[in-house]
């Protein structure tokens, strides 16, 4: 069989690794080792050979101060990368994509001071996505800044959708990608809630790396996040579509996850350690899981309230694709202790907003819209310690009268306990005779109760 072409080679650098991708014109078995004294990293792929050079390579800024090769045999690579502190490697091959051909990625994990140094693990992924980065299996608490008085801020993730080697959709506008006009946003999104007293905001993706759909959710629970919103600007069949919409969680996806989060011991201990907002040390496995089951619940009505405020705050400034949140089983809205939604900002598959989503006066509109439906959300449902609870307690939130759209799972009781106001009270502002409500119900909330509102 003829060897591979390397084509070319690829580097991102993100906040605790260096990705290497090398684009290969065909597929290669390939390992990896460690040597020490200086440190250096040694890459052997059979059945290929050098087509292109490393020294286009912006290296500053990473652990690696040079990169070297040697054709073994005229069909065997050898690639030495020498380093300027230790790092921990992981390698993996990905199988042809619409977007790219046969690829080896090689990380290089920063390793902190001290640490003992780990062997490298290879794999071979066919699926065209890479596979997660490990998970420490247990963390301590997310450290939230101290505020005076304990009044602390609410704090809002912000995911940049793709980055790195995946560009997400393509634009019909030259060299435009979606991880670039996602990232635009999320860091304008940032600026806007920063400027807002009482609210801070934490972007998950701060240059143009990858990070994998779960590690994204994880970083915003290490950062503490009351709020995860996932930025997109998605592409469609037809270069027609257009308009902005929100999604959250499907019930189905809610579910399944629920099962796999007691069935995945790195996850259990996450929760376990206290790395999320749900304790399960103490409980046995049935009762965990009924637990986990109605956090994920409390969770997915949370971030359908959240989404509709956005939503509705989007239609003003931008037309709408549908007119609900609608709900899918998105992996990276996957978190059963923060409510999350995921902001598709419009079609960058349409040249029309296209050029719209790249101009710095409709990114702001954005971010002003969906800020907006954050606030109201917040203002309504602060969470316990906040800065903005204790403005609503003290009555500084003028809040007038409004109405709560039914989810799945809930109750007229569990409404009526959840804005502190009796059943009967909230009966009559409905003309309700009973307690029978469906899903998708407008409840009106009497202004007397919101007052009072935990």
């Amino acid at each position: 069989m003829a060897a591979s072409d390397v084509r070319s080679v690829r580097l991102w650098r993100a906040p605790d690794n260096t990705r290497l991708v090398f684009d290969l014109s065909g597929p290669v078995e390939h390992s990896v080792f460690q040597l020490s004294a200086p440190n250096r990293i040694v890459i052997d792929v059979s059945g290929a050979k050098l087509a292109t050079s490393f020294e286009q390579l912006a290296l500053s800024n990473t652990p690696i101060t040079g990169i070297r090769s040697a054709q073994r045999t005229p069909d065997d690579l050898r690639v030495v990368i020498d380093l300027s502190s230790p790092v921990t490697p992981k390698s993996f091959t990905l199988a042809p994509n619409q977007q790219y051909g046969n690829r080896l990625v090689v990380d290089l994990f920063d390793q902190d001071p001290g640490a003992a140094p780990s062997l490298p693990t290879t794999s071979v992924d066919t699926a065209g996505t890479a596979p997660p980065v490990p998970v420490t299996s247990t963390q301590a608490p997310p450290k939230l800044t101290p505020v005076p008085s304990g009044k602390r801020d609410i704090v809002i993730a912000i995911d940049a959708g793709h980055g790195g080697e995946d560009p997400g959709a393509l634009s019909p506008v030259k060299g435009q990608y979606e991880k670039h006009i996602t990232l635009a946003i999320a860091k304008e999104l940032q600026r806007q809630v920063n400027a807002e007293k009482g609210f801070r905001a934490e972007l998950v993706r701060t240059g143009d790396y990858f990070i994998p759909l779960r590690k994204r959710t994880e970083i915003a629970r290490k950062k503490g996040a009351d709020l995860f919103v996932s930025i997109h600007a998605d592409a469609a069949p037809r270069s027609s579509a257009f308009g902005a919409s929100v999604y959250a969680l499907s019930d189905r996806g809610a579910t399944s996850e629920t099962a796999r989060w007691l069935a995945d011991s790195e996850n259990q201990s996450d929760l376990i350690g206290g790395a999320g907002n749900v304790s399960l040390d103490d409980k046995d496995r049935m009762l965990a899981g009924v637990l986990l089951d109605l956090s994920m619940t409390a969770s997915l009505s949370s971030s359908l309230n959240v989404g509709n405020k956005v939503l509705g705050n989007m239609g003003r400034i931008t037309p709408l694709h549908k007119r609900r949140v609608e709900q899918a089983g998105f992996m990276v809205l996957k978190s059963p202790d923060i409510p999350s939604i995921l902001v598709e900002t419009g079609f960058i598959s349409n040249p029309n907003e296209a050029r719209k989503l790249a101009s710095a006066s409709h990114q702001q509109a954005l971010g002003r819209s969906i800020v907006s439906g954050v606030k109201q959300f917040f203002q309504e449902n602060p969470p316990p310690g906040t800065y903005v609870a204790w403005l609503r307690d003290n009555g500084k939130i003028a809040m007038g009268p409004r109405e709560h759209v039914v989810s799945s799972g809930e109750s007229l009781a569990l409404i009526a306990q959840r804005y502190q106001i009796s059943l009967s009270a909230l009966r009559s502002a409905n003309s309700l005779k009973g307690d029978v409500i469906k899903v998708g119900q407008r409840i009106q909330i009497p202004a007397t109760a919101l007052a009072a509102q935990p």
